[in-house]
């Protein structure tokens, strides 16, 4: 990256403050940076390091006091988001890899597209369909009849189980598994449990993205779905025939039960649990740590186990806290009730002599 803080303000409709003509070669975090740097300062809890800064220029709010006079400022409203775009725009990891590696093993019936590229050691079996521009890199292992979209972008040793199908702009980070057996067994009388074949698939819409070691069953019947937009955290667990609509954020170690229904615009923090059929409607946030039992029909944030809106939650959490208060004015009370019990039985005493 070299481009200047001009360039870079006009890129987040940012105010230079300071030589607009300065290049800046690389990002850094607000404490570690150096000459060349472009930082960012979003949250008063870093300003502490802004007089010490060595960055040549930082993005701020408008409202942040500039102690440091040795920097260079681009005021915005947003400096995260601006840091991103930047990012995003000049910094953008690039896959060195390109064409077919000849280690791989592609069988003679599956269908590539255009400017697919395909790592060392890569499986792809009978019926795939590979469309144009995606890469798929070393390790990784598609069976049989898997369908992967445009511009997909699958890290080594992946494995994406029979029938699956990937949208387009599906990003699949390393370890991850889809469309693994959903866990399905029936006990007979001697409570001996026999597997049930799961013959269902998964489903990845457009622009999904999962991280590593995430695991996704596939349907026992049917598909397991998740729709369009949606961004999946490492190590989380969705069984089978689960639904998750468009753009929800599920984060790390959160783990979904079979035939649960997630809305669309949800988040779901970290270590989440979520019991199986149930529904969850959209635009719901839920709390890290959250245990839901039962289906949750109403927009808002919640928390807790079993998880209850968060406003009540919180009551009930400062009650907790409380508790200990609350048995010391209990005692108190139980003493004065004592006090007022003695006197009152004395008086009964007196009026009956």
């Amino acid at each position: 990256m070299k481009i200047t803080l001009k360039e870079a303000a006009d890129l987040v409709g940012g105010n230079v403050i300071g030589n607009p003509n300065l290049e800046i070669t690389n990002v850094a975090k607000i404490e570690e940076a150096h000459a060349g740097d472009l930082t960012f300062l979003y949250l008063p809890a870093y300003e502490k390091y802004l007089p010490t800064t060595k960055a040549t220029a930082v993005l701020i709010k408008p409202e942040f006091q500039k102690t440091n006079k040795n920097v260079n400022y681009i005021e915005v409203q947003n400096p995260n988001i601006a840091l991103q775009k930047i990012i995003i725009t000049y910094l953008k990891p690039e896959i060195k890899l390109s064409g077919i590696d000849p280690s791989c093993s592609i069988d003679k019936t599956a269908k590539l597209g255009n400017n697919v590229t395909i790592g060392k050691n890569v499986v792809i079996s009978s019926g795939c369909i590979i469309e144009s521009g995606t890469i798929i890199l070393h390790n990784t292992v598609l069976m049989e009849n898997v369908k992967a979209g445009r511009d997909c972008l699958i890290y080594p040793n992946v494995t994406i189980r029979e029938n699956c199908v990937l949208g387009n702009n599906v990003i699949i980070h390393s370890g991850t598994v889809v469309g693994s057996d959903g866990f399905g067994y029936i006990a007979d009388e001697k409570n001996t449990y026999h597997k049930v074949p799961q013959i269902g698939n998964v489903v990845l819409e457009d622009d999904v993205e999962l991280g590593s070691n995430v695991s996704i069953d596939r349907a026992t019947i049917g598909s397991t779905i998740i729709k369009k937009g949606t961004k999946i955290d490492n190590l989380v667990q969705i069984a089978h025939n689960v639904y998750v609509g468009e753009n929800t954020v599920i984060s790390g170690q959160t783990g979904i039960a079979g035939s649960t229904k997630i809305g669309k615009n949800c988040i779901l923090a970290g270590q989440v649990g979520l019991v199986g059929h149930i529904e969850i409607t959209d635009n719901v946030i839920i709390g890290a740590q959250s245990g839901v039992s039962k289906s949750i029909t109403k927009p808002g944030k919640y928390r807790g186990t079993p998880a209850s809106e968060l406003n009540s939650e919180l009551k009930l959490e400062a009650h907790i806290r409380n508790i200990p208060a609350y048995l010391e004015k209990i005692k108190k009370l139980e003493e004065k009730i004592a006090s007022l019990e003695i006197k009152i039985s004395e008086l009964i005493k007196k009026e009956k002599t």
